[in-house]
């Protein structure tokens, strides 16, 4: 059994303030020296960032659809290490889900950690109204202990006093803080909600005035009485990562572009790799002329479209990317990374020549052209997973894919894919997983949990490419 506060942030909808409230609250948390660890439910990794940045420690996810439900609770506990509280930012609305009994939903998260939760709301426009509401999210499923909430948005301290009372009298909900209306948060949009923080430009004065925002509009001890009011986990599961313990080491050294175009990786994932026995080293095809002496390459998403214009230039990167791809350098690649091994990538109306590893290039669009959950079924040979293996991931992107049939010409190769997409849509007709030599590109993004043969198989494609090196 295992006894640790912690709550859930929860909303009506998307929007409706929980990042702003969970990066205040984190910051507000951390200053009193209590040592909050950040979670996020829901395939996010900008969210993550600033949560990260917020409390001064990794953002671990915890989403039932990507790790699977089995794995939550142990993986909640081996994540908190000497955390004193835990606060766990759900998404969307707190019963979205995939079904009709919301069995991904942030509510059903809630449930399986024995978390209660706190509900920040949008109360624009609205007095009595919100009492309904909270009334509805309380009785709707009696298994989700409500703890409080958070009026968002709130119009001065006359509409703030209606909400408060008409909340309490007809729900017996606390109401444990008002957050007045602001026109300007610090905290910049871009197309997934918040930009990434390694982009934003006044990054520490953005989750500081979050902080004094939360700090001023929150009563941040009924908070944490809420959240101590937890009560014990008990879980016999043993999560897939053993929290920070490495595995045996294999001697393989697997490289990780990581900058501000290559940014979205969980956490977890890289765990993963050095418990399989990887090191790793950390590279940038911005500032870097080329690959050290690895036995892999991991490339995560971002946004290589506002990195363009360096990508493309950078050949000299792209020369030795590609010579080592020649000589059967496994690279696994996914989203963001699969747009830079592409023929190009076109904004508006500027083409930027990327790595050329695959015959297609990539046009951004205005609207998002995949986002959801994805399945992928492995229906051919690849250099990471076994025939048959399903992958349970995300799609979330606004590149449209074009042929390339110049390049397919130049590079005397047809695309070949190697996943049959069950859900989502992938690179072309319900096809994703494109393959060339050891190199495998995908726009599914997958975690490492939900995902069990994806480490062993980077681990194992990087032994076999050493071992041919004669090393």
């Amino acid at each position: 059994m295992n006894r640790f506060p912690r709550v859930v942030i929860a909303g009506l909808k998307g929007g409706s303030g929980k990042t702003t409230l969970s990066i205040g609250l984190l910051r507000v948390l951390a200053e009193r020296g209590l040592s909050p660890a950040p979670f996020k439910k829901g395939p996010d990794y900008i969210d993550a960032g600033w949560l990260s940045i917020a409390a001064g420690r990794p953002c671990y996810n915890l989403d039932p659809f990507l790790i699977g439900e089995r794995n939550i609770p142990a993986s909640f506990l081996a994540h908190r290490q000497q955390a004193g509280i835990a606060i766990i930012e759900g998404n969307r609305g707190i019963y979205d889900g995939m079904d009709l009994e919301g069995s991904q939903s942030t509510a059903r998260l809630s449930k399986l950690l024995k978390a209660p939760v706190v509900l920040v709301m949008d109360v624009s426009k609205m007095t009595r109204t919100a009492a309904a509401l909270v009334l509805g999210v309380k009785v709707f499923d009696p298994g989700m202990r409500l703890g409080g909430v958070v009026l968002n948005q709130t119009a001065g301290k006359r509409h703030e006093s209606i909400l408060r009372q008409s909340i309490e009298h007809y729900t017996g909900v606390p109401v444990i803080g008002a957050i007045p209306r602001i026109r300007e948060s610090g905290l910049s949009e871009r197309h997934m909600g918040l930009i990434p923080y390694q982009e934003h430009p006044a990054l520490e004065e953005a989750v500081r005035k979050a902080a004094e925002l939360v700090k001023n509009s929150v009563d941040i001890d009924r908070l944490i009485g809420i959240a101590m009011s937890a009560p014990p986990i008990r879980t016999k599961i043993k999560t897939a990562l053993k929290g920070q313990r490495k595995g045996k080491k294999t001697g393989v050294c697997i490289g990780v572009l990581r900058d501000s175009a290559f940014q979205f990786y969980y956490p977890e994932n890289l765990e993963a790799l050095e418990e399989a026995g990887a090191g790793l080293a950390v590279l940038s095809p911005l500032a870097e002329k080329g690959l050290p002496d690895i036995d892999a390459l991991y490339i995560g998403g971002g946004f290589p479209e506002t990195h363009a214009i360096d990508l493309s230039g950078n050949r000299d990167f792209i020369k030795d990317l590609r010579g080592k791809i020649e000589k059967g350098l496994p690279v696994y690649a996914e989203c963001g990374g699969l747009m830079y091994l592409g023929s190009w990538l076109q904004l508006e109306s500027m083409r930027y020549p990327m790595a050329g590893i695959f015959p297609f290039g990539f046009e951004l669009e205005k609207k998002p052209v995949a986002h959801g959950y994805s399945i992928a079924r492995v229906n051919a040979g690849n250099a990471f997973y076994p025939r048959g293996t399903v992958l349970q991931g995300h799609e979330f992107h606004y590149s449209r894919p074009v042929r390339d049939e110049e390049g397919a010409i130049k590079q005397k190769q047809k695309p070949s894919f190697s996943l049959e997409m069950e859900r989502g849509a992938g690179i072309e007709e319900k096809r994703d997983g494109l393959t060339y030599k050891n190199v495998f590109a995908t726009y599914t993004h997958t975690h490492a949990l939900g995902t069990p043969a994806w480490a062993p198989g980077m681990v194992k494609a990087a032994k076999k490419f050493k071992r041919s090196k004669g090393k």
